[in-house]
Order: structure tokens, then C-alpha cells, then sequence
């Protein structure tokens, strides 16, 4: 019989950077967990790893800000992916702008928006922030980056 990651093996889902902001500190991570979860009302829930520096700060958020990349934005998504904040300021020599509430909104991704966050829900060793969004952009037209895009950036912490 078949293992489960038989299945998630062949998943290749749309890669996002999720930016937090509490505190006085700001924080973001590449995430590949995250998904349209309402229609009517439009809902998102994006999954932050319990180790990661990111999880940490959106803890303390009333809004997290959730970026598009397209594959050709692949040096932002390995700062944001490649590095922990625990150690290093993603947000150093980066444009941004502030967002509804103080979000840290990235002025290249291709596409963008900012969610109040409305449950967090335990999802084991990730934990799901369910978005109510309530401001949004888009920039940059192109095929967007994809986990398998992904693979080579080495996970500023474990992934598991």
C-alpha cells in the first residue's frame, strides 16, 4: 500500500511570502502552505511552521500581508526562504511600504494583499491564520512561483 506522500508528493502549490508586523518588529516567511479557503466571504488561510521567527511575531498581529512571486523573483523568495529572521533583517535594503495597520507590504511582488486575522487554528507543527482580507494590489503580470520552483532554497530553519 502506498504511502500519504504519495499524494502530497505531486502537490506543487503557488509559493507566498507572509510578512507580519507586532511589536515594533517586523517579520516574513516563504510559505507554501496557504489557500483560498471562503468564496462568499473571500477567506485565506496561510500556514506558519511553529519554529520559524515569522510564527512568532504574527502571534502578537491583527494583519498579515500575503505576496504573489512569479518565478523570476526567485532572489526574493530565497531571502525570505533561505534566511531565519532570528538572525538576519529580511526587510534591510528592501523596498516596502506600510499597509493597512502598520502591514509590511513588499513593493515587488507581483501580487499582494493584507488580511485581518480572524482564528488561528493548530495544525500540528504549523499553525493556520485564517485572512479576512481588507486592502490589496497587484503589479506584476507572469507565471507565478511554485513549490517545485522552490526546492533548491534551503530552509532558513528545519522544515520538519
Amino acid at each position: 500500500m502506498a504511502d500519504v506522500n504519495a499524494f502530497f508528493d505531486r502537490l506543487d502549490p503557488d509559493m507566498c511570502v507572509v510578512t507580519a508586523v507586532a511589536g515594533g518588529e517586523r517579520a516574513g516567511c516563504l510559505v507554501g502552505f496557504a489557500s483560498q479557503c471562503s468564496i462568499h466571504p473571500p477567506r485565506y488561510t496561510v500556514w506558519l511552521s511553529k519554529e520559524n521567527h515569522t510564527y512568532r511575531v504574527a502571534r502578537a498581529a491583527h494583519c498579515l500581508a500575503v505576496h504573489l512571486l512569479t518565478r523570476d523573483q526567485r532572489a526574493l523568495a530565497e531571502r525570505f526562504g533561505g534566511e531565519t529572521g532570528d538572525e538576519v533583517d529580511k526587510f534591510a535594503h528592501l523596498e516596502w511600504s506600510e499597509g493597512h495597520a502598520g502591514a509590511a507590504v513588499l513593493t515587488d511582488a507581483a501580487a499582494w494583499f493584507v488580511g485581518t486575522i480572524l482564528h488561528r487554528t493548530d495544525g500540528g507543527d504549523h499553525v493556520g491564520f485564517v485572512l479576512d482580507p481588507v486592502q490589496w494590489g497587484e503589479r506584476s503580470p507572469g507565471p507565478l512561483l511554485h513549490l517545485s520552483d522552490a526546492l533548491p532554497i534551503a530552509p532558513g530553519h528545519p522544515a520538519d
